[in-house]
């Protein structure tokens, strides 16, 4: 209870209301009484400061048989500015040998004899000085003045028991109590005003606090005043709009990362200093084929490629490999917050698989064109050699067969360079499509009519299906013508003399398609993945033999993709071979319905 702000302060104010009464009213008493004291001895020095009373007091009369008797009655005429009464303020007339002569009316206890009292029958008598003042602390005052009259001796002693004082003294401290009571009624209601105008607007900075604490930020406190309290209110609010912003901030940005990192392809495993799993992303289990759960190490995943402590303890990161199964993955590992306790190591994995693929294809594709250029090469220098060297004494007949080998070699050549400037074109997106409408039914009945003599040369039987009412579609037609020629003709050359092959059109949907179907050798199961991929062949030998270069499907596929289409072998039964050719009736880039 007294450890709340509001108690603090109205015990203070009880404490200090008390304080300060308990001062003043000490000061107050001691001030009465050194008052009372004071007027005391001011009013017997006055008195006895007049010539006339010292003059009527040692002065005998005539015929005066008692002194004292005389005394007493030149004193009855002061005794109101003395203040002597009898009962508080007393009067005594001593000798000089210090009998009491005469006491008050009633008085019959033994006089005690005071400091003053014995300085004045001492050596007052000699010096005829006063005692001196009494001491504030004793519970009397008094005053003993020597006089001489008719050759005796006496001394007036004046004794007061401070009874006056002490009730005057009593009153003052019953009033001051009294005061004191009301004060601190009043100050405790005071204290209580007070410290609730104080403790409100804290209470209600505290509840803020709280709630921003909670991460609540949707009240404000209100601002009641003007003052110190409410400027701090004010600014409160103010930070915990600021904090709110910040907080929202960072939490987008959190949002963003953890999006990053749940999405982000490569895989990515923190490590604390101690080899346990922090935290890590599903690019990371999938690329490692495994679990990554709190239970799994550093050392069971990346232990064979470089130790935690060599990685911990390098200045800046390590590059290693790691081949999973079929997968080869590059390594990146890190160590974040070098020096701290809470430090780690982190690694980044990132799947290399179809760069070493590409890497593997691309020397196959150096070295098969390498192949291609040296046969026509190899051919055209050895006829153009046997030609140089046996000039003239060839026959007409065989070199002109020379000449014609190396000018189908120089044919066959142009046709390889050719398609290798096509498929660079459309690597570096410098081939554009000339898109037109014009008649799908037209353009394969121009492809029918094309390769019919060839067909006939071979005794094949060639048939053409068309459904009625083909659409007009949008695309390249010479590219397009492309693409049909080259599956017709692998058909054709592909297809052992006398065999069958069925061209046929059709609509579906959005789309309309071209299927080639032959009885011709086909393709193995295991070799159809690769079949679009450049100079790749399923016989190389025949394949060099019936002229071609292997870059036809490739061009083909290529030329299909860019038209959004696609270009797929059909599953049949028997011998033989069937691809299927898609294409958009509104061309690329329209979204199907």
């Amino acid at each position: 209870m007294l450890r709340s702000l509001h108690m603090k302060l109205v015990m203070i104010m009880v404490l200090l209301i008390l304080s300060l009464m308990l001062v003043v009213g000490a000061f107050l008493v001691n001030s009465v009484t050194a008052f009372y004291l004071e007027d005391f001895y001011t009013q017997v020095s006055e008195v006895f400061s007049d010539p006339q009373l010292v003059h009527d007091l040692e002065t005998e009369q005539e015929g005066e048989e008692d002194g004292a008797a005389q005394l007493r009655e030149v004193l009855s005429s002061v005794a109101g500015e003395l203040g002597v009464d009898g009962r508080n303020r007393k009067l005594y007339i001593l000798n000089g040998n210090g009998e009491c002569l005469i006491s008050p009316d009633g008085d019959d206890a033994p006089l005690e004899y005071t400091e003053n009292l014995l300085f004045a029958l001492t050596q007052g008598l000699e010096t005829r000085q006063a005692g001196d003042e009494s001491n504030a602390a004793l519970d009397y005052m008094d005053v003993a003045v020597p006089i001489q009259r008719g050759g005796q001796d006496y001394v007036i002693y004046i004794l007061d028991n401070k009874t006056t004082a002490n009730n005057l003294a009593d009153q003052m401290i019953i009033l001051i109590m009294e005061a004191l009571v009301f004060g601190l009624v009043i100050s405790i209601l005071l204290s209580f005003l007070l410290s609730k105008t104080l403790v409100t607007p804290i209470q209600r900075l505290t509840e803020g606090a709280m709630r921003v604490a909670e991460g609540d930020f949707s009240r404000k406190i209100e601002v009641v005043s003007q003052d110190e309290i409410g400027v701090l209110t004010d600014t409160f609010n103010d930070m915990a709009g600021q904090l709110q912003d910040t907080l929202r901030q960072v939490e987008n940005e959190r949002n963003k990362l953890d999006t990053l990192f749940l999405h982000m392809t490569d895989g990515v495993v923190a490590f604390s200093r101690e080899g346990k799993v922090i935290h890590s992303n599903p690019a990371a289990a999938q690329l490692l084929l495994r679990r990554i759960g709190p239970e799994t190490t550093y050392a069971s995943l990346f232990g064979q490629v470089a130790p935690l402590d060599q990685v911990l303890d390098t200045p800046d990161h390590l590059e290693g490999e790691l081949q999973v199964r079929d997968s080869f993955l590059q390594l990146l590992l890190a160590p974040f917050d070098r020096g701290q306790a809470g430090g780690g190591v982190l690694v980044v994995l990132h799947d290399v698989t179809q760069q070493r693929k590409n890497e593997e294809m691309r020397k196959e594709f150096v070295a098969n064109v390498s192949h291609e250029l040296r046969t026509p090469l190899t051919n055209i220098h050895s006829y153009a050699e046997t030609l140089s060297e046996n000039a003239g004494d060839i026959p007409p007949e065989m070199e002109k067969k020379f000449l014609g080998v190396i000018l189908n070699e120089s044919d066959r050549m142009t046709h390889i360079v050719q398609d290798l400037l096509t498929l660079s074109r459309f690597d570096s997106d410098r081939s554009e499509l000339k898109l037109a409408r014009f008649s799908f039914s037209e353009a394969v009945q121009d492809l029918y009519n094309a390769v019919y003599m060839e067909a006939q040369r071979r005794s094949h039987t060639l048939k053409l299906e068309l459904e009625p009412d083909l659409p007009d579609i949008v695309a390249d037609r010479e590219r397009v013508l492309q693409v049909m020629m080259n599956i017709v003709s692998n058909s054709i050359k592909y297809t052992p003399n006398g065999g069958h092959i069925t061209i046929s059109a059709g609509r579906e949907e959005d789309q309309v398609w071209l299927v080639v179907d032959d009885d011709g050798i086909g393709i193995p199961q295991e070799d159809r993945p690769r079949i679009f991929e450049r100079f790749y062949r399923v016989d190389k030998a025949r394949s060099r033999q019936s002229g071609g270069t292997g870059l036809g499907l490739s061009i083909a596929k290529e030329i299909v993709d860019r038209h959004q289409g696609s270009l797929t072998i059909l599953d049949k039964e028997g011998p033989g071979l069937a691809i299927k050719l898609e294409l958009k009736i509104e061309g690329p880039g329209h979204e199907r319905k």
